[in-house]
């Protein structure tokens, strides 16, 4: 039996035809197509978990007890070349300097401190010597280890960029270092000491009478968290005087913007009319536009410098990685900062690396339902990708901890809702009529952003590394 081959075909171009081709088939044929596809369609978990709270007015004000804050941000610097430089204004971010606004004697105090820089393994301080320095973290990681109960060492606090350490040698001459400050990696940081301090103090007036005022800070009453606190007795018996008491407010509350994203659709009226089987071409058009502006609403959510997650995480609730890549201990860490953490959020990569740290320590993770899908989880809290958190060159990023729920105290989402031609809830389509050339214009518009009610609802660990190590 002959069997006809491709390749004899080629052989006998002479060859007659006896049937239809299927290249002129296909013109009579009837075409089965996919709905318009986009890659940039995510699953958008924080859309999803966060609660959204109605916004009347395009703003939200949280309301909070009165707190006394005395200082417990970072420090920025600039950089010439191999010479880092603290800003004089940042140094107001010390607690012995919170309100100080005399820009003279804080550039005369930022021209005293001392560029250091220092490798890996160095000893920076040592427990128990006399401390006589303030040290400010321009760049690196340093970790603070001290003496257990029972003889061991035992981990205090991992430091890095902006962070510093000493300041209370600045005021106490018998102050003496409680742990030793090793660094892990190699870095630059500036001191400042005690005598150059005081040289400053004794020529600036004004330096003097902030620090007499500084020195009553602790007169005022407040809890653990710095909020006012509210007197009261407990355990007494008798006919004994209770104290009377109150509860302050803060006297200028935050309020959170409706912040927007928008675009224009143009759709052609041609393509609208003529085009429009078996799909219409306005929806499917109107349908990857809103899916283009979720996924930037998602990533407005996570990095706006005013309202995104990343921006707006207290200073306390920050924490650094103990070793670099993300460790059980480190999510455990994470976690213990907050009551009732709803989730966790990470870059797939960082999610990959945690895992891996998982494989090594002969670790399973448990693994929730949300919305019938099974996702990993940690200590029962689940732990969300999120494409939108950044990675850096050096191959770190941020895992985000977050409490949700007005009635929680938590992290919110804002939006308001019973808009002009509303497509979506929180989101319109407005036709906006149609040009010479005969093009229809749609303004799509969504309104959104987030509130953290109480700083511990969000946390963030900070610098983990996600890339690799060589075994």
């Amino acid at each position: 039996m002959t069997v006809d081959t491709g390749a004899e075909a080629q052989l006998e171009p002479s060859r007659p035809q006896s049937s239809l081709s299927t290249a002129a088939a296909r013109n009579l044929a009837t075409t089965t197509k996919s709905a318009p596809q986009m890659q940039e369609i995510t699953s958008r978990w924080l859309l999803r978990m966060l609660p959204w709270v109605e916004t009347k007015g395009g703003a939200y004000r949280v309301n909070r007890r009165l707190s006394y804050t005395v200082g417990d941000g970072r420090i920025e610097f600039v950089q010439d070349g191999a010479t880092v430089r603290v800003i004089p204004r940042e140094l107001g971010e010390l607690a012995l300097l919170r309100g100080f606004e005399d820009v003279d004697v804080l550039t005369a105090l930022a021209g005293r401190c001392e560029q250091r820089e220092f490798r890996a393994g160095e000893v920076l301080v040592e427990r128990g010597t006399p401390a006589e320095k303030i040290h400010l973290i321009a760049h690196g990681r340093i970790s603070q280890t001290s003496a257990g109960k029972y003889g061991d060492e035992i981990a205090v606090a991992v430091l890095a960029d902006g962070e510093q350490f000493g300041e209370n040698a600045l005021l106490d001459a018998d102050a003496r270092w409680d742990y030793t400050a090793t660094a892990e990696t190699s870095g630059v940081l500036l001191t400042l000491s005690r005598d150059d301090f005081a040289s400053v103090l004794s020529s600036a007036p004004s330096l003097q009478a902030h620090i007499q005022d500084f020195s009553s800070l602790p007169l005022q009453r407040q809890n653990k968290h710095g909020e006012a606190e509210i007197a009261m007795s407990a355990g007494h018996v008798g006919e004994y005087e209770l104290p009377g008491a109150f509860v302050d407010y803060e006297l200028k509350p935050r309020e959170y913007e409706l912040s927007v994203a928008q675009t224009v659709l143009k759709v052609h009226t041609r393509v609208a009319d003529l085009y429009n089987g078996p799909m219409n071409q306005t929806e499917e058009q109107l349908r990857l536009t809103i899916e283009a502006l979720r996924e930037r609403q998602e990533y407005e959510l996570i990095n706006n410098r005013e309202f995104g997650l990343l921006h707006n995480a207290d200073f306390k609730q920050r924490i650094q990685t103990h070793s670099g890549p993300p460790t059980p201990d480190d999510l455990d860490e994470l976690l213990c900062r907050r009551r009732g953490t709803k989730l966790l959020l990470a870059h797939p990569r960082t999610i990959a690396a945690i895992g891996r740290e998982f494989n090594a320590r002969g670790l399973y993770p448990d693994h929730v339902d949300l919305g019938g899908q099974a996702v990993p989880a940690w200590r029962g809290v689940p732990i969300l990708p999120c494409g939108k958190i950044p990675i850096s060159k050096d191959n770190t990023s941020s895992v985000i901890a977050m409490r949700t729920g007005e009635e929680n105290q938590g992290v919110i989402g804002l939006r308001q809702t019973g808009l002009p031609e509303e497509y979506e809830p929180g989101l319109s389509v407005r036709f906006m009529g149609i040009s010479e050339q005969a093009i229809i214009s749609y303004l799509v518009t969504t309104y959104y952003s987030a509130a953290v009610l109480v700083p511990d609802a969000l946390g963030v660990l900070e610098n983990v590394q996600i890339a690799r190590r060589r075994d």
